[in-house]
């Protein structure tokens, strides 16, 4: 949040800096708070604070700006910083204007702006849009833009209203504009990304139906409108329920060839159509190809639509009527010529759900019956942010499908997928090539991720689910179900051996017995890391800040960060280059055999690397034992000694740990002790080896015949039995 402009008794004159926090430098540099304190720390050029607020420093935004882009750090692009800049000045701006006013506002400018080809504050171009009022200059500047509007937008089409409903006090929104469109590269650019922070302006209303750009893209995808139109086709889009127009300007988004899309869309709030036809002008369609309508009808005299992309009007569900929801589908397929498809978004408990309303169900069955339905796709909840309990299901529509397609519905279920570009990539095509080539049979493409279901019995079944009633034909068979059979046979196998070296070893070496017994007399004596580190017993190694972008899976030495050594990830997993490594890191040093590496973020992980030739990635670090110390430790005892000393535990909103390893207590064993605790401990470790590989078959078994048995590509026989004398 921008914290506020100094006391108006106290300003100088000339403009005034947009004061930011370090809060907000680092919301708009993208990295947490305490990245921007160890800059301001450890670079002497970082921006002077110019002035304070309740104790905290406040910085002019545009230093900081030229400082983050000059310097190369932090995470955000250089024109995103100054998009950022502009927008924490227009929130700077909502104590004089509401957030419908500024959204409104800036977009008829921008509007404007690109009616009529010119800068909107050519008279006061050098002015901040935080400067002190100059009531004379603002009037000046803000009944010329009137005129503008007045003489280009004469029937009130896109800005007129919205500039005659202020006055001049808006004009540091003009400039705010062109900041905006500077730092976006043109009008279109600075309205989108003002849009996409409507909730940051407070605007949650206007958000709440938003999707995620994952399912903006895969609608998109199922259109298929940039092939269509790089073939030469002239398309009409159609949304009789376009809100903000988010959908169309996705689409719109997804193509260069604009000048040969006609566009129709209908929504009761007036306020919103008019936002809808401005940011389809911006987004570069002409004035004479765009029709939005107030209202809850399309202009179908206007043109045919060829594609209607749609979301019906979200209500909650314990008001949500089913039936409503069905009577709002069959007013698109209405709006359906031979060869239009439509794509309509919806709640799954209409869509997709079994339905208990005889009326309802009646109204589903016939839409099916009607030969239109091309798929119905059950989406993963989480696509509409502002409402994750949401359940989405998709419906594509296709009047007059190929003859090969006709009488039969594509089941989809990704319900439990993330949209991945792989997820949207293959949906796509098993929706497009379904679309355009229908079932050709055993030499066809199979779903991926659905099933081709006759609309009969989805008629017999009356209200049943729409969900595919078993897996997709690819999955079944495909060469992993196909080979199924042969992996579980080699997991029994492996099992098979591990029990049999089990028991070989426990022939040998008898049942585990760790001779454990009570300790009497006095406690052993207690130290600490630090002390072991002092008396060199044992030495203290530093990590190395390796770059994620160096790390892959077949380099040469096992890179040792957090993540391995607390077993959130396997040790292995991330590598390093040799070569990479002798020449980028010059100074990094490999791990030695028996060295034990510890992290304390997130949380006390500690791991002994028998193998060495290791690089110990920062925060990791490294304790090296010194065998010929005069009361030497062993790498394993050291590990589990500190893994078992007492307070090590971090509480969850602490931002340190409770104390320094340093200050860790561990008992000072004598030597033979020592030596029998790390027999005992390597004892363990074979053991858990053998029992491991036992479990990690048995477990690989169980997966896959559950699995198989799951989509029934297996079936079980009699279970063998097998006789040990």
């Amino acid at each position: 949040m921008v914290t506020g402009l100094p006391d108006p008794a106290l300003r100088s004159p000339g403009p005034l800096p947009l004061l930011v926090s370090m809060s907000d430098i680092a919301t708009f540099a993208r990295v947490k708070r305490p990245v921007v304190s160890t800059w301001r720390r450890r670079h002497p050029d970082f921006p002077a604070e110019v002035s304070e607020n309740s104790g905290r420093p406040l910085f002019d935004g545009a230093q900081v700006t030229d400082w983050l882009i000059a310097s190369g750090l932090g995470n955000a692009a250089p024109q995103e910083l100054r998009s950022e800049l502009a927008l924490f000045g227009i929130i700077a701006l909502r104590d004089r204007f509401t957030p419908w006013q500024l959204v409104e506002t800036l977009g008829s400018l921008l509007c404007l702006r690109r009616l009529d080809g010119r800068p909107l504050a050519d008279d006061g171009a050098n002015a901040s849009p935080t400067s002190p009022p100059d009531a004379e200059a603002d009037e000046a500047l803000w009944s010329a833009l009137l005129r503008r509007a007045e003489r280009i937008d004469a029937e009130d089409d896109f800005v007129l209203r919205e500039l005659r409903s202020i006055d001049a006090t808006a004009a540091p929104l003009a400039r705010l504009a062109e900041d905006l469109v500077e730092s976006a590269y043109d009008e279109r650019g600075a309205y989108e990304w003002l849009l996409a922070a409507r909730s940051r302006l407070g605007l949650d209303s206007l958000a709440a139906d938003a999707v995620t750009p994952e399912l903006r893209s895969l609608l998109a995808q199922l259109t298929d409108l940039r092939v269509r139109l790089e073939q030469g086709e002239t398309l009409t889009l159609a949304d009789p329920h376009a809100r903000a127009g988010d959908l169309l300007a996705a689409l719109l988004d997804d193509t260069e060839d604009r000048d040969r899309v006609t566009v129709l869309a209908a929504d009761p709030d007036d306020r919103l159509t008019r936002i809808t036809r401005r940011r389809l002008l911006l987004a570069g369609v002409s004035e004479l190809d765009l029709d939005v309508q107030t209202g809850s009808d399309l202009e179908e005299r206007f043109a045919d639509p060829d594609l209607v992309v749609t979301q019906l009007p979200y209500r909650p569900g314990e008001d949500r009527s089913v039936l409503a929801t069905l009577t709002e589908l069959e007013r698109v397929a209405y709006l359906l010529r031979p060869g239009c498809t439509a794509l309509v978004l919806g709640p799954a408990d209409a869509l997709v759900d079994e339905l208990n309303s005889t009326e309802a169900a009646q109204l589903r069955s016939a839409l099916l019956r009607e030969n239109i339905v091309e798929s119905v796709i059950a989406l993963p909840g989480g696509v509409l942010p502002f409402r994750p309990g949401y359940r989405p299901a998709l419906w594509t529509l296709t009047r007059g499908p190929v003859r090969e397609a006709e009488g039969m519905v594509l089941l989809a279920d990704i319900s439990s997928e993330q949209l991945t570009p792989g997820v949207r990539m293959r949906l796509a095509e098993d929706v497009l090539l379904w679309r355009a080539e229908g079932f050709r049979g055993l030499d066809g493409h199979d779903p991926r991720y659905g099933r081709l279901v006759p609309v009969a019995d989805l008629d017999r079944a009356f209200g049943g689910p729409l969900t595919p009633p078993a897996p997709p034909a690819s999955a079944i068979w495909s060469d992993k179900v196909t080979e199924r059979p042969a992996l579980i046979a080699e997991a029994e196998a492996r099992l098979e051996r591990a029990t049999e070296d089990t028991r070989a070893y426990e022939d040998e070496r008898g049942p585990y017995r760790g001779a454990v017994q009570r300790r009497v007399g006095r406690l052993p004596r207690r130290t600490t890391l630090g002390k072991l580190i002092t008396t060199r017993r044992v030495t203290r190694l530093p990590g190395h800040r390796i770059d994620e972008k160096h790390l892959t899976r077949d380099g040469h030495h096992n890179v040792l960060g957090p993540e391995e050594i607390t077993g959130e990830r396997p040790v292995g997993d991330r590598r390093i280059d040799r070569l990479l490594l002798a020449t980028a890191y010059e100074r990094a040093a490999l791990t030695e055999p028996g060295d034990v590496v510890y992290t304390l973020a997130p949380r006390l992980g500690v791991y002994v690397d028998h193998d060495g030739f290791s690089v110990v990635a920062f925060p990791a670090r490294v304790l090296r034992v010194n065998a010929g110390a005069t009361r030497p430790l062993t790498p394993r005892v050291l590990a589990a000694l500190l893994g078992a000393a007492r307070g090590t535990a971090r509480s969850p909103s602490a931002v340190r740990p409770a104390r320094r390893i340093e200050d860790y207590q561990l008992p000072d064993l004598d030597p033979d002790e020592v030596l029998r605790f790390e027999a005992l401990l390597a004892e363990t470790e074979r053991r858990q080896r053998l029992l491991r590989a036992q479990a990690e078959a048995l477990a690989e078994a169980r997966r896959l015949t559950v699995a198989g048995l799951a989509d029934g590509t297996l079936t079980l026989g009699e279970p063998r039995t097998i006789n040990r004398t």
